[in-house]
């Protein structure tokens, strides 16, 4: 996980190497001032030497300052690191997101990859700038201040090293009951971010049934749950500081009682014992020691919290896509045919009952295809194995008489274009939006596109037409205008392979009709594959299959199913006739 982790530094390894630097000058000073203290006090106060005290306080000046420099330095260069750092995660985590398959996100879920982008990575952040800093300085402050206050007093040293075990396994306890909370508080955080996106996406259906008490009332249970969790975790934490002062006061009371026993021992010469400026530089050692355990300890707090957050960060970045590339993938697809060969598919690969069980059929290129079959039938989930967009579990799928797992996947993509059921535009203008079907379309092309998906006339109605500007998902235009849209978007490519997934349930048959005539005047070549509810939107195609609980009921035209298939019939008859629909 370390390695995976550091590997996201790049190129801010400068600024996480001089951090440290500039953390261990700082400490070096800072040990030193003490010692300068001792000396102006034992050498320039008590034998009323002002020469010695003014040299002597200029150095302390000077150690102070340049301390001070170098502290700036550490926590510019510590800031700038993490920064860095956080950005870096972030990139590599979202760029391997472009490369999951859809079975991949469905493994980790969108709300969960936003947590990790964001909650997880500033925890962190947070805890890389506290170990450049805190976690050199801390430790480099302990061991000079040990090796100085031995040099004063051995004896009067050891207690220092008495509180290190009781710190130690104080803090270990502490660590080893709260991390479990942390794990599970950042699981809440997906749950919690589900329900605001779910809510936020489908805010018009909560309030045209009045649900928003129920949705407040699913947010505050989810939010009461990590405030439980949260109020559990610090009360535990709330024992480092108790502990830190424990140490801390116990220390500076034996010291002070020893030390002083010391001085009057020695008549406060330093020669024989202890001295009043030798006591002074153990006390502020002592500081330093605690001050510097209590630093270590909030370390270890934000190691506690970031340790959870960092295992989640690693599992995304390194994922491996489900779909991967052939050692020599083949880079053109020389026709639409497409067919299936005893493909049976499930989402998870371990169930008893397939999505999509024995499927055989085959499409010659050109061909229009009509998919048809009641609500679950599993039509959405085969043709997103002809972009492969999931992989079979066992059989066969063929584009261009080549597997598709043969193809470079991004050439396939190239040439199957599909219009989803859910159509998704971005922000932009419709212009932008229709480029991301081929980014170097020109005007006409783009004019020629929409004529065909008939969204031409509506864009033309709008006061900047093309470059009218669409709220991201395509908020401030109706449902059909939004089909239209993708269609267009998708003809673009000019794919040997259009596959529409209920993409004019939203338009009027009249639309819809002049649609599918259009692909028949002028994209004749290409293989037009279309999911509809509606009997009209297929009844005109080469054949239709007719697809029951993720199996092939029949195939044929409209006429040979009429008379064969009583599925379709029964949902002719209902559309036609008033009857009901087939479930």
């Amino acid at each position: 996980m370390i390695k995976t982790l550091l590997s996201s530094v790049r190129e801010y390894k400068k600024e996480s190497i001089l951090a440290p630097i500039y953390v261990t000058l700082e400490s070096i000073l800072e040990i030193v001032i003490p010692t300068i203290m001792a000396f102006l006090i034992d050498n320039g106060i008590n034998k009323r030497d002002m020469s010695y005290v003014i040299i002597m306080g200029l150095v302390l000046v000077l150690a102070a300052a340049v301390s001070l420099i170098t502290g700036i330095l550490a926590g510019r260069s510590a800031a700038v690191a993490s920064a860095g750092f956080a950005r870096n995660l972030r990139h590599d985590m979202f760029y391997n997101v472009q490369n999951f398959s859809f079975s991949n996100i469905d493994k980790f879920s969108t709300a969960s990859i936003i947590t990790r982008l964001t909650t997880d990575v500033n925890n962190v952040q947070n805890a890389f700038q506290m170990l450049v800093r805190l976690a050199v300085r801390a430790p480099m402050m302990i061991v000079f201040a040990l090796v100085f206050s031995f040099r004063i007093d051995a004896r009067l040293s050891l207690i220092f090293l008495a509180t290190i075990p009781v710190l130690g396994l104080g803090t270990y306890l502490i660590m080893s009951r709260v991390h479990p909370i942390f794990v599970r508080v950042f699981r809440t955080y997906d749950k919690l971010n589900n329900i605001v996106q779910e809510n936020l996406h489908g805010i018009r259906v909560v309030k045209s049934y009045i649900r928003e008490d129920f949705e407040e009332k699913k947010f505050a249970d989810v939010s009461q749950t990590i405030f439980n969790d949260f109020t559990v975790a610090e009360k535990r934490l709330a024992f480092t500081m108790p502990l830190m002062q424990l140490c801390l006061y116990g220390s500076m009371l034996l010291l002070s009682w020893f030390g002083a026993r010391e001085i009057i021992a020695s008549g406060n010469n330093a020669v024989i014992g202890l001295s009043t400026g030798e006591l002074t530089s153990l006390i502020t050692y002592a500081m330093q020691i605690l001050m510097s355990l209590m630093m270590l300890s909030m370390v270890f707090v934000m190691i506690i919290i970031s340790r959870a957050s960092a295992e989640r960060i690693v599992e995304v970045i390194t994922e491996e896509s489900d779909l991967k590339n052939p050692e020599n993938p083949v880079t053109s697809v020389p026709n639409g045919s497409v067919t299936f060969e005893n493909v049976t598919f499930s989402y998870a690969r371990q169930t008893d009952k397939p999505v999509l069980d024995d499927i055989t059929f085959s499409i010659a290129s050109g061909q229009t295809v009509g998919i048809i079959g009641g609500t679950g039938s599993s039509k959405s989930s085969l043709v997103q194995l002809i972009p492969r967009l999931y992989d079979p579990v066992s059989g066969i799928v063929t584009v261009g008489g080549t597997d598709v797992k043969e193809y470079d996947l991004e050439a396939l993509r190239k040439e199957v274009a599909m219009v989803l059921q859910k159509n998704v535009l971005f922000s932009g203008t419709i212009k932008e939006n229709l480029r991301w079907g081929n980014e170097n379309a020109t005007d006409e092309e783009i004019i020629r596109a929409c004529q065909l998906a008939q969204a031409d006339g509506f864009i033309r109605e709008f006061p900047d037409g093309y470059d009218t500007h669409i709220e991201q998902g395509g908020s401030n235009v109706s449902g059909g205008q939004r089909q239209r849209l993708c269609i267009a978007r998708a003809l673009l490519g000019r794919p040997k392979i259009l596959i529409l997934d209920d993409s004019t349930s939203a338009v009027d048959t009249k639309t819809d009709s002049l649609i599918r005539q259009a692909f028949r005047e002028n994209i004749p070549n290409t293989t037009k594959i279309i999911i509809a509810q509606r009997v009209s939107s297929v009844q005109d195609a080469d054949k239709i299959i007719v697809l029951d609980d993720g199996r092939i009921n029949a195939i044929g035209t409209h006429e040979q199913l009429l008379e064969t298939c009583a599925i379709y019939r029964e949902v002719y008859e209902s559309q036609n006739k008033g009857g009901t629909l087939h479930e």
